[in-house]
């Protein structure tokens, strides 16, 4: 058992926990977060609090932001607006295919100068190499450019997904796991690419979470199109409830649908109510 908070680096972006340690944030609190580039500003989004889990291979908070860190803050978001506009105008002179989704900037430390990587997607490989050039003479500094995916230019900007709420992509998801169309088939969804396709285009992160549950109903209940005996009489199955766990039954006596529980239906089941009620 540990406290544990959570911080975003940008409204309505992902979440990160970490351990306060010795610090109590409060919710719209800023803190300092470390990060491969130095400790970085973040907002406190969930105010430190008890858990039950076990906190002890979450990192740690850096601490509370300061005057001296705010004003560095506000620096790099303005070095990034900066950048993203000669970025935009740019790309436009050059005529590439390219469309700018996110900035990052790192102030030059210890001698090193400052850095700004610029991520962007493209429908193919783009030869950028005199791109690259301008942008370090008009922006003074090294330049990096990173194509991304589609899932991960949907992660990098966030969004709204088709159930109103952030995508999970720029929420909580940490990794990108397989998903196929099977998922779908599976869950009786219709195969249109407008229904199950996400904000990046691919097919939906979600088809994935229940998919699990189908999988279970599906090596216990009888089939569509088998027979089976319910407690109102003899019928086929001619579809599946999975979320409540039923089958719905055509009945043989007066072709009147009903819905079954999965297990009333089941074979072991009825055997073994036959086995007990006859003794």
């Amino acid at each position: 058992m540990g406290m544990l908070c959570a911080v975003s680096f940008n409204r309505y972006g992902r979440l990160y926990y970490l351990d306060p340690g010795e610090f109590r944030p409060q919710v719209g609190d800023r803190v300092l977060v470390s990060t491969d580039d130095g400790p970085e500003v973040a907002e406190c989004v969930w105010a430190a609090q008890w858990v039950g889990e076990d906190t002890d291979g979450f990192p740690k908070l850096a601490g509370l932001a300061g005057d001296d860190d705010l004003r560095r803050d506000e620096l790099l978001r303005r070095r990034k607006a900066e950048a993203k506009v000669a970025a935009k105008r740019l790309i436009r002179d050059h005529s590439l295919p390219m469309k700018v989704v996110a900035v990052d900037h790192v102030l030059g430390t210890d001698g090193d100068g400052d850095r700004t990587t610029i991520y962007f997607t493209a429908p193919h490989r783009v030869d950028f190499r005199s791109l690259v050039r301008d942008l370090g003479a008009t922006l003074h500094c090294r330049v990096e450019l990173r194509q991304l995916s589609a899932r991960d230019s949907a992660r990098v900007q966030g969004g709204i997904g088709s159930c109103g709420r952030d995508l999970c992509c720029a929420t909580f998801l940490t990794d990108f796991e397989p998903v196929t169309i099977r998922m779908a088939k599976d869950q009786d969804l219709p195969l249109n690419p407008l229904r199950i396709s996400g904000a990046c285009g691919r097919l939906m992160c979600c088809l994935k979470y229940e998919h699990p549950l189908y999988a279970r109903f599906a090596e216990s209940a009888p089939s569509v199109g088998s027979r089976v005996t319910t407690p109102e009489g003899d019928g086929r199955v001619v579809a599946h409830s999975v979320p409540k766990d039923a089958v719905i039954v055509r009945m043989d006596a007066d072709g009147s649908r009903c819905s079954c529980s999965r297990a009333s239906v089941c074979g072991p089941r009825q055997a073994h109510e036959e086995r007990y009620s006859e003794s």
